[in-house]
């Protein structure tokens, strides 16, 4: 008995039937089973070439139903175009059930970010909502490995941070990004980039004699010590927010617990709105 014909569809090792036999006497191949809408995925999958016509509804911006798109230069980039997808924020966000958003913690080293975000992304987890950490420290073992801490470096680094939290903002995500971050007109370009409230800054406001207490990193005795230049707090300026969404800060001399702090910034979403679409 014979097999009936196949045809790769583009995928490696892939078959798929394209029609019937019409028998041993007619020994013909029967197209009449086959659907149209086969034909043109068919003809729309990779490794397939299109016809000409199709390539030209596709890439032409003249042919009928397109607009005139106008290529662009940013920055270093010539010749880019931006593609808009018909999946965006706002289906995002319904899918997730929350706002996209950036929380941006900052603060002196030693002041508590990282212990804050870990809490918060567990804290929101358990409620049902979904976050990511960009930790200061930890972008630096990849995305900005390349990156000393030299003003124009610490600079860039509070740039690309901005820039993937903003994109994981637009996917639908509650991005908490905590850096020390210690200069305003960083952190006021960074929020520059989100084009409306969805920017919540965060004040860790604890003294610079309780973060050089605590010392976690070993990184003020350095300071001290001249074996690090340069170190915000120490030799280098933190300048605080001006106008910023929430501080946290000491009661009665006392710290917050992690969990306290977590529950005042998760108040401060639950009430504009943020952990429902």
């Amino acid at each position: 008995m014979f097999a009936p014909p196949t045809t790769k569809l583009g995928f490696r090792h892939a078959v798929v039937p394209v029609g019937r036999w019409g028998g041993r006497r007619s020994g013909r191949l029967v197209m009449s089973g086959l659907r149209p809408s086969l034909l043109r995925i068919q003809a729309a999958l990779p490794g397939e070439e299109p016809s000409t016509e199709s390539a030209k509804r596709c890439c032409d911006s003249s042919a009928p139903g397109t607009s005139s798109r106008v290529l662009s230069t940013v920055g270093k980039s010539t010749n880019i175009l931006w593609h808009e997808c018909p999946v965006g924020k706002v289906e995002r966000q319904k899918l997730l059930r929350q706002k996209g958003c950036v929380i941006w913690i900052t603060g002196l080293s030693g002041s508590g970010k990282s212990t804050l975000a870990c809490a918060l992304s567990r804290e929101l987890h358990y409620r049902g909502h979904l976050t990511y950490i960009l930790d200061g420290d930890n972008v630096r073992h990849g995305l900005n490995r390349d990156l000393s801490f030299n003003g124009e470096d610490r600079a860039e680094n509070i740039r690309r941070v901005g820039e993937v939290a903003k994109l994981f903002a637009d996917a639908g995500l509650i991005c908490i990004a905590s850096l020390i971050s210690p200069y305003r007109k960083e952190r006021d370009a960074c929020r520059a980039m989100l084009s409306d409230s969805s920017f919540i800054e965060v004040f860790l406001n604890i003294p610079l004699e309780v973060c050089e207490a605590r010392d976690p990193k070993g990184l003020y005795k350095l300071a001290r010590a001249g074996k690090i230049k340069g170190f915000t707090g120490v030799d280098d300026p933190y300048e605080s927010p001006l106008g910023c969404e929430i501080v946290i800060q000491q009661m009665d001399g006392k710290c917050p617990t992690p969990k306290a702090m977590a529950e005042q910034i998760i108040s401060f979403l639950d009430k504009n709105g943020f952990l429902q679409a």
